[in-house]
């Protein structure tokens, strides 16, 4: 897996990420969590993949969820098949332990893909059906983790957020807009989502404070009414939390 390495500032970095994570859930229930971002190719996917293997070696049973139903990608980190997944549970009521696969190098890791692309995504992730199996899955594992379409081109996040403990938005650097980055968390503010924090991917400590880009972004995050953004910073990533 060419995507995960177990040493290095990256890994160490997903590791400051689950500690915050954990750190957060001694105040809240925090078992379902979906990540999610402004618009594609921002590093939702590669942070749910990452994260879920840095859960895993921490000894935490994992379920990786992918309710991106019109752009499946999650599974080819793993290198696993779509043939089924969430949709084949929703429509053909399938048993979740039929539709997870398994993860051979991480055994603390178990997938259920996105399955066969449906006609109305956002519909059937409004359904009970979808709510109740996001629910059930929470009996499989310690933590799932939800791999969700981008917010500002489809609803299909905004309508996730209502059926998990908590939201993390990813942020590309050099790539995501002071005003993508707003209007998303305005958005996820609007349905009373469970906003945990802010992933900044693709950049470097000391660039993001040479830059200035810490700056940029914790005034982007005061715009959306999130004006006590603390900062947890490191490469690759970092966790800005409420």
């Amino acid at each position: 897996m060419g995507w995960f390495q177990s040493g290095g500032p990256a890994a160490e970095a997903y590791r400051s990420l689950r500690t915050a994570v954990k750190f957060e859930s001694m105040h809240r229930p925090m078992s379902t969590i979906q990540v999610t971002s402004a618009l594609a190719s921002e590093g939702k996917s590669t942070t749910v993949a990452n994260l879920a293997v840095t859960f895993a070696e921490a000894g935490e049973r994992v379920v990786v969820v992918c309710c991106d139903l019109r752009r499946p990608r999650i599974h080819e980190f793993f290198g696993l098949g779509n043939d089924v997944g969430f949709t084949t549970a929703l429509l053909e009521k399938t048993d979740l332990v039929r539709v997870s696969q398994r993860i051979s190098d991480h055994p603390n890791v178990a997938l259920v893909a996105s399955g066969p692309p449906p006609p109305n995504p956002s519909e059937l992730l409004s359904s009970a059906a979808a709510k109740k199996v996001l629910s059930d899955l929470k009996e499989l594992a310690d933590i799932v983790l939800i791999d969700s379409p981008p917010v500002l081109p489809v609803t299909d996040a905004a309508i996730l957020a209502q059926h998990v403990d908590a939201t993390i938005l990813t942020v590309a650097a050099g790539q995501t807009t002071s005003a993508e980055l707003v209007e998303t968390i305005s958005r996820l503010r609007a349905v009373e989502a469970p906003l945990l924090g802010v992933v900044l991917n693709g950049v470097k400590e000391a660039s993001l404070y040479n830059s200035g880009l810490r700056v940029r972004l914790e005034q982007s995050l005061a715009g959306a009414a999130w004006s006590n953004a603390r900062a947890s910073v490191s490469a690759p990533g970092s966790l800005m939390q409420q």
